[in-house]
C-alpha cells in the first residue's frame, strides 16, 4: 500500500509490528535516513542490535546472495520482542530477493524495512511494495517538515516550553537548512538548555543554529545599515573567500535595503510595517530591523536603492573593467557613510 506524507508521518511515529515491511525511498539520502531511523527506533524500541532482533544487509549483498534476505526473515531470534530485517541502498538489482520474502511472508516472521535512493513509478520493488496488502511505501520528498514533524523532533529532543515566536523561528530555520542540519541544532539545543527548565527563547535557538554564508551576508549588511564603515572591508574579504560573488552581494543588498523601506515607508510607520513583512520576523532581528528602518526614514533608503540599482548595472555591463568586487565595497561604504548623515 502506499502512504502519503499525513499518514506515512504518523505511521512512522507509531508503526504497526504485524505487517510486512515498509518500503522508504526518496533522493535525499539524508532524509531517507532519518525516516528510517525513527521507525526502527518505534518499532523495536531502544535496544534492538544489542538483542539481535536487527539485522543489517546491504542491498547489494542480495544480487549474488538472494536468499540471504529469506534467511534473516525467517531467522528466530533468542530475545523476545518485534524484529526486523533492514536491507540499506537497494535498486532494482535486488528485487528478486525482496519480491521473494514479501512473498513468503509469514506472521511471527522479521518485518522487512527497505530503503532505497529515488524510485520510478516502474520500479519493481517499489511496485510490490504498493501493491501487498500488509506492506507500506513511502515517497520521501525535498519538502520543509511540517509544522507537526518539528513539534515532534523538538519533543522526542526533551524541548517543551517553547513559546509561540520561538516555534515559528525553529519552523522557519528547518525549512531553510537540511534535514541532517536541522537535526544537530536540535540536538545542540537540547544539550544547551539541559538543566534549565525556563522557555526557549529565540536567542537560544540562534545561539545554536548554524553559521552560514547566508548568516556571514547578514553580518556585512547589518554593519552596512548601521553606519559601521571601518569594518566592511573585512567581512567583504570572508565573504570573497567563502565563495561569494559581488553580483550575489548587491543582491543580498538591495533585498536588505527593501525590506528596510517596505517598514520605514508603511502609512502607520515602520513599527507597523514591520509587521507586514512576510515571511514574518521575531526576536533581535525584528528589534534590529525596525531600528535601521526607523533610522534611515523612506527617503534615505530610496537613495540607497538607487546606488544598489546603479551598481547592479554596472556590474552586468559589459564594458565594465574595475574588479567587481571592489565596486560593491565602494557602495557599501557609501552607503554606511549615507547611514550617518541626518
Amino acid at each position: 500500500m502506499k502512504l502519503n506524507p499525513r499518514e506515512a508521518e504518523g505511521y512512522f511515529s507509531k508503526p504497526d509490528a504485524d505487517k510486512t515491511g515498509l518500503l522508504i525511498y526518496g533522493a535525499d539520502a539524508m532524509r531517507v535516513a532519518l525516516k528510517r531511523q525513527q521507525v526502527l527506533a518505534a518499532l523495536l524500541g531502544a535496544n534492538a542490535e544489542e538483542e539481535m532482533r536487527l539485522t543489517r544487509l546491504p542491498g547489494s549483498d542480495l544480487r549474488s546472495d538472494p536468499a540471504l534476505l529469506l534467511d534473516a526473515v525467517k531467522a528466530v531470534g533468542f530475545f523476545p520482542g518485534p524484529r526486523a530485517v533492514f536491507v540499506e541502498d537497494t535498486t532494482d538489482a535486488a528485487a528478486p530477493a525482496i519480491l521473494g520474502a514479501l512473498e513468503d511472508w509469514t506472521p511471527g516472521d522479521a518485518q522487512i524495512i527497505v530503503t532505497a535512493g529515488q524510485l520510478k513509478a516502474s520500479s519493481k520493488i517499489r511496485k510490490a511494495f504498493e501493491a501487498h496488502r500488509s506492506a507500506y511505501a513511502v515517497g520521501i520528498y525535498d519538502d520543509p517538515p511540517s509544522r507537526a514533524e518539528v513539534e515532534r523532533v523538538l519533543s522526542e529532543a526533551g524541548l517543551r516550553k517553547i513559546p509561540n515566536d520561538s516555534m515559528s523561528a525553529i519552523a522557519e530555520l528547518a525549512s531553510g537548512i537540511s534535514p541532517g542540519d536541522f537535526a544537530q541544532t536540535i540536538e545542540k539545543l537540547s544539550l544547551y538548555k539541559r538543566g534549565d527548565s525556563s522557555d526557549l527563547t529565540i536567542e537560544d535557538v540562534e545561539a545554536c543554529a548554524p553559521r552560514s554564508t547566508e548568516a556571514a551576508l547578514d553580518d556585512v549588511l547589518n554593519v552596512v545599515a548601521e553606519g559601521r564603515a571601518g569594518e566592511i572591508g573585512p567581512l567583504i574579504r570572508r565573504l570573497q573567500s567563502q565563495g561569494t560573488n559581488a553580483v550575489s552581494l548587491c543582491i543580498g543588498a538591495t533585498r536588505h535595503f527593501r525590506t528596510l523601506y517596505a517598514c520605514a515607508s508603511d502609512p502607520g510607520g515602520a513599527a507597523q510595517g514591520i509587521g507586514k513583512l512576510r515571511p514574518p520576523v521575531y526576536g533581535k532581528r525584528r528589534d534590529r530591523i525596525l531600528r535601521q528602518a526607523q533610522g534611515w526614514g523612506a527617503q534615505k533608503l530610496q537613495t540607497a536603492l538607487t546606488v544598489l540599482t546603479d551598481t547592479d548595472l554596472s556590474l552586468r555591463s559589459a564594458g565594465q573593467t574595475a574588479p567587481a568586487m571592489a565596486l560593491v565595497e565602494r557602495a557599501m561604504i557609501r552607503l554606511a557613510m549615507l547611514a550617518r548623515t541626518r
